[in-house]
């Protein structure tokens, strides 16, 4: 079975679950590059390939303007050393940001918890009062 080698928005939006709009705006930020007839879009593979890596950079948190730097190394260095030592970076950045999010979740994490228990204690403390002043 042969596969496609174009396609059109529609038939890339239903394969990766996404909108054409998306698909629009990925292209007017430079990372797609269909070929037009007329006014309809050909993607090719490229284009396809590009545009999973995309959304699995957007799933790992990395912005499009640093997807986008990758695309721009890897079209002037097939070889990939550059593109690969700009990737180890971002991973790098990515994980230093990610360890600091964490910290401040389990800092806030623990300002609730404490925050709770105090309403906890003062609840407890009302209901005790409001018990007693009944019983008088």
């Amino acid at each position: 079975m042969i596969k496609n080698s174009t396609f059109s928005i529609g038939e890339l939006a239903r394969e990766f679950d996404i909108t054409t709009r998306s698909i629009r705006f990925y292209e007017d930020q430079g990372l797609l590059s269909p070929t037009r007839n007329g006014q309809t879009r050909i993607y090719n593979k490229k284009d396809k390939v590009r545009l999973k890596l995309i959304l699995r950079g957007k799933r790992l948190g990395f912005t499009l303007a640093e997807t986008g730097r990758l695309f721009e190394l890897y079209d002037v260095d097939k070889s990939s050393t550059s593109q690969l030592n700009t990737i180890k970076s971002l991973i790098a950045d990515k994980q230093a940001a990610l360890r600091q999010q964490l910290n401040d979740i389990e800092v806030v994490m623990l300002e609730l918890s404490a925050l709770e228990k105090r309403c906890e204690d003062s609840h407890k403390r009302i209901n005790r009062n409001n018990n007693q002043n009944k019983n008088k």
